[in-house]
């Protein structure tokens, strides 16, 4: 432990005159300190209120959770009892509007989030473009790691997710001025990011992040803080609880030490300083889905006929990122024979079929917040290993909706200025990966307004890095690497003509000879 007067020494202007085997700097001992006052033997505490009591104005709160699932529901009522204010949150979202983080932003104790995905949280849209809020947006597979790398010391690191983009350009706008978005003054941009180059590849510099206190939650606990999360609940959480300098972790249930198995404990107690035994948990899910039992999907024809199509690409074996709404569908078709592993970016590889009503878990769901089940040789996991196995480019095909398809292969889809921020989510990472992107979607827009484009008119996911997209009207490839070239209709619709694709697109396109036709095979 460190003495009041040897704190005082490593803050004073001789502090670098202490021995070499002890010279830590005021911000290591301060940390030390923190860390020393909120551990004892005795993690265990009586009370949530108990638990957060330290916290105070202006600290930084590293929150886990994916959604609603996994999110530490006690501890963030007892901050919101505190009262405390000025509060930086980093955490993958902010719930919904009346519940988890959503909570503290009602009551507008939070001055700046730093998340990946706006979602459904209708406040949390309108509080940022009103000016009322700062929101440094970061894709999620950065967020996690930036979270990891902070847990385990290491300042920075370079990754290829948003080479390209208004992240890396310093162009997004993290709070609006006096009349917010529709006044058009800019309070707070982003940072312009460090780029450089690695074996002929464009990367960007990302900051590490830490914090003063992480509030996670688990499913069990020894007395020792060691922690075990069941289901997709585990998300950020060991990552939120590894960056910060004051873990506090709720859990439900809490067991003597010893009575763990070592090789079932996922986050040692080393990460852990306060435990409290969690009550009443609502785990209130967000999308509540079912399976009919019958098997039968009903879709309108023009949709389907772009999954059918879209599952067609699949064979057996493939590890499979499908994105939310559109995506989600194509495994329902997959071709006879063909098995194919699904990985969600929130912790499982392995996505099983929706649950009955019987079947029906809080703790499992997938990226779009859809309760979901298992198969047999299903494996769960953290955000940060979720996302290394995107980076590391170990999925084979990323399936994702658009707002915008260039000429050139680039994407836009998680945001339109001062209008819809939705957050990028995990799409940034999946698609600067080495998978093959495929990209489904209707050909026009509302108004019959072009969604394939000569350029994007809309802030980047990706730049050249569709690979190919299929709408109703037919199959586009695109050029993503060398000179850029005029993108080749594939394959045209059975109900269409090369005429009507023309109008309905563009960009200018070559057309293959032969032009085959969607699934007449």
């Amino acid at each position: 432990l460190i003495s009041s007067s040897a704190l005082r020494r490593c803050r004073a202007p001789g502090a670098a005159r202490l021995a070499p085997c002890w010279a830590p700097t005021a911000t290591a001992c301060l940390r030390v300190a923190l860390r020393s006052k909120a551990s004892s033997s005795n993690k265990v505490c009586a009370s949530a209120d108990e638990a957060v009591a330290d916290i105070p104005d202006g600290a930084t709160l590293l929150v886990g959770g994916f959604g609603l699932c996994g999110i530490p529901e006690n501890l963030l009522m007892a901050v919101q009892r505190k009262g405390v204010r000025q509060l930086t949150a980093v955490s993958n979202n902010a719930g919904v509007d009346d519940f988890g983080l959503g909570k503290l932003l009602k009551t507008k104790q939070i001055k700046r989030m730093i998340s990946s995905y706006v979602g459904e949280n209708k406040n949390f849209e309108a509080q940022y473009l009103n000016g009322e809020l700062e929101v440094e947006l970061t894709p999620q597979g950065t967020l996690a790691e930036r979270l990891r790398a902070g847990g385990a010391g290491i300042p920075a690191f370079f990754t290829r997710t948003a080479y390209g983009t208004i992240i890396q350009e310093g162009k997004n706008v993290i709070k609006y001025g006096p009349g917010g978005a529709k006044g058009g003054e800019v309070a707070i941009m982003s940072e312009p990011r460090e780029a450089r180059e690695f074996d002929g590849r464009g990367y960007i510099m990302e900051r590490a992040i830490t914090g003063d206190f992480a509030l996670v939650k688990a499913w069990k606990a020894d007395e020792r803080g060691n922690l075990v999360w069941r289901g997709t609940a585990r998300n950020f959480n060991p990552d939120c609880a590894r960056a910060a300098k004051v873990c506090i972790a709720e859990v439900e249930e809490i067991v003597p030490a010893g009575s763990l198995s070592p090789d079932e404990v996922h986050l040692p107690g080393i990460y852990v300083q306060r435990l409290i035994r969690g009550e009443g948990y609502e785990k209130r899910i967000e999308k509540r889905t079912l399976s009919s039992g019958s098997g039968d999907i009903k879709i309108d024809p023009r949709r389907e006929l772009i999954i059918r199509r879209a599952a067609a690409e699949l064979t057996d074996g493939m590890y499979v990122n499908l994105g939310i709404g559109m995506p989600t569908l194509v495994s329902n078709y997959t071709p006879p024979g063909v098995r194919i592993e699904l990985q969600s970016e929130n912790g499982l590889l392995g996505i099983g079929p929706y649950p009955t009503e019987a079947e029906v878990d809080a703790d499992y769901i997938n990226a779009g917040k859809e309760t979901i089940t298992t198969i047999p040789g299903s494996s769960l996991f953290s955000s940060s290993d979720s996302f290394a196995m995107i980076r590391g480019s170990h999925v084979d095909v990323t399936i994702l909706g658009a707002m915008e398809v260039a000429a050139n292969g680039d994407l836009a889809n998680w945001i339109i200025p001062g209008k819809m921020v939705k957050g990028m989510g995990g799409a940034m990472d999946l698609v600067s990966s080495d998978s093959r992107v495929l990209v489904v979607m209707e050909h026009l827009a509302k108004g019959n307004k072009h969604k394939l484009k000569q350029r994007c008119g809309l802030p980047l996911t990706g730049a050249r890095v569709v690979d190919r997209c299929i709408t109703e009207m037919g199959v586009f490839d695109f050029v993503t690497t060398g000179a850029e070239a005029p993108p080749t209709l594939a394959e045209i619709a059975p109900d269409t003509t090369l005429d009507a694709v023309r109008e309905a697109t563009g960009f200018e396109f070559r057309v293959a000879e032969p032009l085959k036709t969607m699934l007449a095979n």
